[in-house]
């Protein structure tokens, strides 16, 4: 078989003090081809300058910060393999991941794959071995903190982490990747929802290992975004008889934010959201006409992959308890309301 060529896609921005190491990393992948796009969207250390000098290394330097889903659609467009990576800045891919995600991305039925993403100080955890997804358009780490060993084996997923996955870049091209109004953060659940929509299933690979310097932030920018960028899922991805039988649920949702937000001192931004999504209802109709039109699954049977429930774990709020009751008691009554449809 052909060695499999393959167009690497990463984001610089801010100090990004692991960016040398990632690009080293990726460079240095063995049993395939690659090239390295660096999209340059205002990497203010001495990482860029370096990686410039690199052999099979590109940047791009957009004239401002198009964010992960906008750099991410300005590298795969000069992008020139059969295959498009997303590797995050922060992640240093072994010397084989690629290859072994690429050869399960290649198979029959598969949409894209992802690597087994490990806590860079401590690889023998899991960072995210596969995102839930919450019916509520909600999505998390899959594992964070869990032993490996306890994701030791291949399996389909419900949502891909964009910290490092593998698409083919013909299929990256027929949907049209991520939406730049994204910005940043919910882009990777998106994609992973219209390829199940396609009937194609998500893999996850365990022994292609990305050590994964992982920090997680509560900015106020970061919970706008995700909470902005989640309605924007569930407005345009949902069929619209999901939306009617989900209605209770995801006002009860809306409800359980706004309270977050209030109690969290983030309200405004959370209220900055709803005026985003009101001032860009036009495309919010063009990106669901889209969206609707490339569907080939109802929602009903990805419906099976979903969770009613939040992980006390890994999402702490007040109150958790008693929405998971409710929202998952719901769930349980609506889900087979939508495999009926």
């Amino acid at each position: 078989m052909a060695t499999p060529r393959i167009t690497v896609v990463m984001l610089a921005y801010g100090p990004e003090p692991y960016l040398v190491d990632a690009a080293r990393a990726v460079l240095a992948s063995t049993d395939i081809t690659v090239e390295l796009i660096v999209v340059d969207n205002g990497c203010t250390g001495d990482g860029i300058d370096a990686v410039k000098n690199l052999p099979g290394v590109r940047v791009l330097s957009p004239e401002h910060n198009t964010g992960y889903s906008g750099g991410g659609a300005v590298g795969a467009a000069e992008a020139t393999g059969d295959w498009l990576a997303f590797v995050n800045s922060d992640a240093i891919v072994a010397p084989d991941a690629l290859a072994k995600t690429t050869a399960v991305a290649a198979e029959d039925g598969v949409g894209a794959a992802m690597a087994s993403i490990r806590l860079a100080d401590r690889p023998e955890l899991i960072n995210t071995a596969g995102n839930p997804l919450h019916f509520a358009g909600l999505s998390w780490a899959g594992g964070n903190g869990e032993p490996a060993t306890a994701h030791a084996h291949r399996r389909s997923v419900p949502s891909l982490s964009g910290c490092c996955f593998v698409i083919d870049r013909r299929l990256w091209r027929e949907l049209d990747g991520f939406a730049p109004e994204y910005f940043a953060y919910h882009e990777d659940t998106e994609l992973s929802l219209r390829l199940r929509q396609r009937g194609l299933r998500l893999e996850y690979v365990p022994d292609a290992v990305v050590r994964h310097h992982y920090e997680f932030s509560r900015n106020a920018l970061k919970l706008y975004l995700v909470e902005r960028n989640r309605l924007v899922t569930l407005f345009t991805a949902y069929q619209a008889r999901t939306l009617v039988v989900l209605a209770p649920a995801l006002l009860l949702t809306e409800a359980a934010m706004l309270t977050n937000a209030l109690t969290d001192g983030w309200a405004r931004h959370k209220i900055r959201g709803w005026r985003w999504l009101w001032q860009h209802r036009g495309w919010l109709r063009s990106r669901r006409r889209q969206l609707q039109a490339e569907r080939l699954v109802p929602d009903g049977v990805i419906a099976e992959l979903m969770t009613g429930r939040l992980p006390p774990t890994d999402i702490t709020a007040p109150g958790l308890g008693i929405y998971n009751v409710l929202a998952g008691g719901y769930w349980t009554l609506a889900k087979p309301l939508l495999k009926r449809h």
